[in-house]
Parts: structure tokens; C-alpha cells; sequence
């Protein structure tokens, strides 16, 4: 493979000419190695984002990222373990909640996840919020807490798909973030190299997506979806709905608090029914399930308490203090909540779901770079969501302060900024808009 042009590679990609799944091996490993730099590097990707890629280049650069660090090949050791990748929004805790009510319905369930930047919060903030909880587990922890807790959220380790480490910090600041085929090769890189028995894809679409509008939602989700033929792994995704906050918490200590709700069934119904759906999916592609019984199983995991005790049992087995579970006062708590209200009567008619996420953002809840530091505490909760009827006066919001202070009424400007209040109820929406396999 050293007999390849790099030059000539590159010319042919910005013709728009299919790379030849070797030539594309070749650029990947070099690239890997050091032996390609940079800004040849970057002329490729921006030759990506522009011309796009066959579906068989697609299949190919996801492989040769994902062999350029470990295979964990899971479901070597396993009867069954499912993996779930979301492409995230705002109040998505659907993670959190979906593992130890999978698992109590004794499903495995082993994830490697990732930390919030820009709009999107990260699952693995959240879980840190958790006084002593460990997110960065060896491969070794990480089994052991399948097998003692029968899920695990973790994060990735530096030895899986370290091109798609080097490659993403050079998509970020080329302006080739935004590519279907790099989009693609990026997540199934990583989720394929774990070999999980099966993957549930989360693909949002709406005000608060990576994809706003819904096809281009649907084609990734069909190009995450081709990427795995061939590899094992089984895949299905579920288009479901980011036009407005999931739940009402958007955070990290309050979402946590929000995850122990919904699994004592108390929580907002919307993150029940999203986390659900995917939930009957893995039963039914263990083999074990099918929809029916799946829904059954799940219903009685969650009234009969296993769910909740699978919370602890598993924030116990990654070092978390397990007892948060029934005392929330361990949590980072609020030093300061400030109140938004309606400033007329009508209905929520549309809540720009991104802007929203960069205000949870902007409080600290979240990063705008790599390494800024999140404020657990900080956070908003959505009392009122779209499609709700509100009167002037009526509480809509709470904003959660936790270090230094802000100015409050500054804070309720630019909230109530990206928040519409019409006379009539905008047109409704499922929380699951297709499933796709």
C-alpha cells in the first residue's frame, strides 16, 4: 500500500472519482501512524464533506477507523449485550434511565459514552454529579460491572478508534464536522469496535438535533445503519423528537434526580415513552422477548421497584454513593433558582430547543470548549414545555444557579427569548417518529 499517490488520491476525491477501499486503508492507517499529516488530512475530509462517498467507501472508512485501536468483540463473552448510541439534545437522559431498566429485565446493557460540547449535554456528566462515581473504567472494570450490575456507562478508552480521536479534533476546526459519511464513520467506528451483540441508535430530529429537520434525520439514520452490515453487530434506530427539551430538567444533577423519578415512575412521561420504545427494542432483539412480552417485562420491572434497585446496585458497582438514589440533598444543589414567567396567556408554541441547550450551556451546565469545567449544580427546569397553555404570571421555567452569581433579570430576558407564546397550540408531534432496521 506505500506505492499510493497521496497526491493523486486527493485529486480524484475532489473530482468527485470513489476512492478504492485500499487507497482508502491506506490514507487511514498513514494518518494514524503520522505518516500522513495534517493538511493532507484535512484536504481529504473537506473533499468528503463536499463530494459525499459511496456507500461501500462509507462501510470502508468506518473500518478502517475502527481497526485502528482495539476490538472489544463483547459479545464473545456474553449470551447478550446491547449497546445504545443517542445523537443527543437537550434533557436526553434516556441513557440513564434506560440501563438499569433493561438490565433488571436481565438484559445486558454495556455502553461507552461521551461528554457534553456545545448545545448537548454529556452522559457522563451527568453521571459524575454522582458523589464518587467512576465513568473511567479499564476494560477489565468494565466487564466486572456487567457482570456484577448487568450495565455499565463508561467512557471510551484511548485505545478505540484512535483515528477517529485524531480525525474529529481535525473535522472541528476544518469546518467538516457537518459531513453524513464523517458523521457516520466517527459513531459506528467506536460503537462497532465494543462488538456488542446489538445497537440501539437514537436519532433525534427537531429544534435541538445535531439533524433539525427530518430527513436528513432519516438518512443518517440509514447511513448508521448500512454502515454496520457485515459486522455483527445487529442495528435498528428510532427517530424520536428533539423539537422540544426532553422531560423537564436540562443539567446534570437535576436530570440525575429526574432519571431515579422516572424509574420510581413518577418521572415526566415523555422520557418514559422515548426511553421505552428503545427499551423494548433490545428485549426484543436478545431473542428472548417479543414486543408484547418486551412492554410486559418493562412495565413490571419498573412498578415492582427491580428498576430502582438495578440503579443502585449498578451506581454502587461503578463506586457511586448508591444512596442518592433516595436522598437527592447529595447532589450539587442550587445556590441560587430564579424563576420565569409568563408574560401573557396563551400556549407554548415553540421552544427553539438549541438555543435552550446553549443557555444550560452558558449557566455551566455545559461546555462551549474541551476542557471547561461543569458546574453540576447549574441547570434549568422546563415547568412548562410546548404545546402546554400557560396564563400571564405563570411560572414556566426555574433557572438553577450554582457558582458565582448572574444577573437574574438578564437571564429571564434571553430565556423568554427563544420561547414562542401564540393563541393557538402548534401541531403535534410523536416522541417516536419512526423505527428503521
Amino acid at each position: 500500500m506505500s506505492d499510493y499517490s497521496v497526491y493523486e488520491l486527493l485529486n480524484r476525491k475532489r473530482r468527485g472519482a470513489p476512492l478504492e477501499p485500499r487507497e482508502i486503508e491506506f490514507f487511514i492507517d498513514g494518518y494514524t501512524r503520522g505518516t500522513i499529516p495534517d493538511y493532507q488530512m484535512s484536504a481529504l475530509l473537506m473533499a468528503i464533506a463536499i463530494n459525499g462517498m459511496t456507500g461501500t467507501e462509507m462501510a470502508t472508512l468506518t473500518q478502517a477507523m475502527l481497526r485502528s485501536g482495539e476490538q472489544w468483540h463483547l459479545r464473545d463473552s456474553y449470551d447478550f449485550i446491547a449497546d445504545k448510541h443517542s445523537t443527543g439534545g437537550v434533557g436526553d437522559k434516556v441513557s440513564l434511565v434506560l440501563s438499569p431498566w433493561v438490565a433488571a429485565c436481565g438484559v445486558k446493557v454495556g455502553m461507552l459514552s461521551g461528554r457534553g460540547l456545545g448545545h448537548t449535554g454529556g452522559t457522563l456528566d451527568k453521571l459524575e454529579a454522582i458523589p464518587r462515581f467512576n465513568a473511567r473504567l479499564s476494560r477489565e472494570e468494565f466487564e466486572r460491572c456487567v457482570n456484577d450490575a448487568f450495565c455499565v456507562i463508561s467512557t471510551s478508552t484511548e485505545g478505540i478508534a484512535p483515528a477517529d480521536k485524531k480525525i474529529y479534533a481535525l473535522r472541528d476546526v476544518t469546518g467538516t464536522v457537518e459531513s453524513l459519511p464523517l458523521i457516520t464513520a466517527s459513531i459506528m467506528s467506536k460503537k462497532l469496535a465494543m462488538g456488542a451483540s446489538a445497537l440501539i441508535l437514537d436519532v433525534k430530529t427537531g429544534s435541538g438535533a445535531f439533524m433539525r429537520h427530518y430527513q436528513d434525520s432519516k438518512a443518517l439514520a440509514e447511513s448508521l445503519i448500512a454502515a454496520a452490515e457485515g459486522s455483527g453487530t445487529k442495528v435498528e434506530a428510532l427517530i424520536t423528537d428533539m423539537d422540544r427539551p426532553l422531560g423537564v430538567a436540562a443539567g446534570n444533577a437535576n436530570e440525575i434526580i429526574e432519571t431515579f423519578e422516572v424509574l420510581k415512575g413518577n418521572g415526566p412521561a415523555d422520557v418514559e415513552a422515548v426511553t421505552r420504545a428503545q427499551a423494548e427494542r433490545i428485549l426484543v432483539m436478545s431473542g428472548r422477548f417479543d414486543a408484547n412480552s418486551a412492554q410486559e417485562a418493562l412495565t413490571e420491572a419498573l412498578s415492582s421497584g427491580r428498576a430502582l434497585e438495578q440503579a443502585r446496585i449498578w451506581i454502587a458497582a461503578q463506586g457511586g454513593d448508591a444512596s442518592v438514589v433516595d436522598d437527592y440533598s447529595l447532589l450539587p444543589q442550587p445556590t441560587k433558582t430564579i424563576e420565569v414567567k409568563s408574560p401573557r396567556s396563551g400556549v407554548i408554541s415553540a421552544i427553539d430547543t438549541y438555543q435552550a441547550g446553549m443557555f444550560t450551556v452558558d449557566l455551566g451546565a455545559g461546555r462551549k470548549k474541551a476542557d471547561d469545567e461543569i458546574d453540576y449544580a447549574a441547570g434549568v427546569m422546563f415547568d412548562r414545555n410546548t404545546g402546554d397553555e400557560v396564563k400571564a404570571g405563570d411560572a414556566i421555567a426555574r433557572i438553577q444557579l450554582g457558582r458565582g452569581n448572574r444577573d437574574a433579570e438578564e437571564l429571564v430576558g434571553r430565556f423568554l427569548s427563544f420561547v414562542e407564546i401564540a393563541d393557538t397550540p402548534p401541531a403535534a408531534r410523536p416522541m417516536v417518529h419512526e423505527h428503521l432496521r
